[in-house]
């Protein structure tokens, strides 16, 4: 039990620290350059997305940012299921099984999730947690 309990006291701190690292926007421009140059040059569209916890890829939180907005763009009113489908298959089908997404605009969670596969972000008011969790075979 004791070391169940330093293992989730491990992942947690690497995910603090993570979230204190350059964080990644949806142009893929790191904060931390940008705020360098003293430039903010991203669209108007892009601008509503904000990453608030992430152990993924760059490459992979765009694919999430772009799709999370192509989705609600088609969306006259939000569908949080619908939203949470689309993003889940999107990343099956590209990624691998094994993954899940909640939509919402309040909710609260404490997930266990494979290194590499995190990300909490929000657009305009909508939350979205996306995460990957390992597989494997039962014995019997």
């Amino acid at each position: 039990m004791e070391a169940a309990s330093e293992e989730l006291e491990r992942r947690s701190k690497y995910l603090s620290s993570l979230i204190q690292k350059t964080k990644i926007n949806p142009d893929g421009v790191e904060e931390k350059k940008r705020e360098k140059e003293g430039k903010d040059q991203r669209q108007p569209e892009q601008q509503a997305v904000r990453v608030r916890a992430a152990d993924m890829p760059p490459a992979l939180q765009r694919r999430a940012f772009r799709c999370a907005r192509e989705v609600l763009a088609s969306m006259p009113k939000l569908d949080s299921k619908r939203l949470a489908l689309t993003l889940k298959k999107e990343f099956d089908t590209s990624y691998g099984p094994a993954w899940h997404c909640i939509v919402g605009t309040s909710f609260g969670s404490y997930v266990t999730h494979s290194l590499g596969g995190f990300l909490y972000f929000s657009v305009d008011k909508v939350y979205i947690l996306l995460f990957r969790t390992v597989v494997e075979p039962l014995d019997h």
